[in-house]
């Protein structure tokens, strides 16, 4: 994810992942199969998290419970707007992508622009 480094992004995977609200331990049991992390470095991203307002924590008894303030698709959308911007031609890149775009993902714009404009 844009912004995340790539430890801070398998955390938020976890996050994402995860219907509840996690522990440091709970996440450093999801990295387990494909990391060897310490549980002080899963608590040191958790806390980065936090500081850069990714997730939420709220103390339960001695430990911490972490949720993401964003969902992943959210995540994702402020990303390629960024990126957009970035590209000082956005109607360009729009354009080209409706261009390159599937049928299914032409259907979700489109009812998403019918959602909106019914809105306003």
């Amino acid at each position: 994810m844009n912004g995340l480094g790539e430890l801070e992004a398998a955390v938020m995977d976890v996050l994402w992942r995860t219907p509840q609200p996690a522990r440091v331990r709970d996440v450093l049991n999801e990295l387990a199969p494909q990391r060897t992390l310490a549980y002080t470095t899963v608590m040191t991203v958790l806390d980065n998290l936090h500081r850069k307002g990714w997730v939420v924590r709220q103390l339960d008894g001695k430990a911490y419970l972490y949720q993401p303030t964003v969902s992943r698709e959210e995540s994702a959308a402020r990303a390629l707007r960024r990126l957009l911007d970035a590209t000082g031609n956005p109607e360009g890149v729009l354009l080209h992508f409706a261009r390159t775009a599937s049928k299914r993902e032409l259907a979700v714009l489109r009812k998403a622009i019918a959602d909106r404009t019914a809105k306003q």
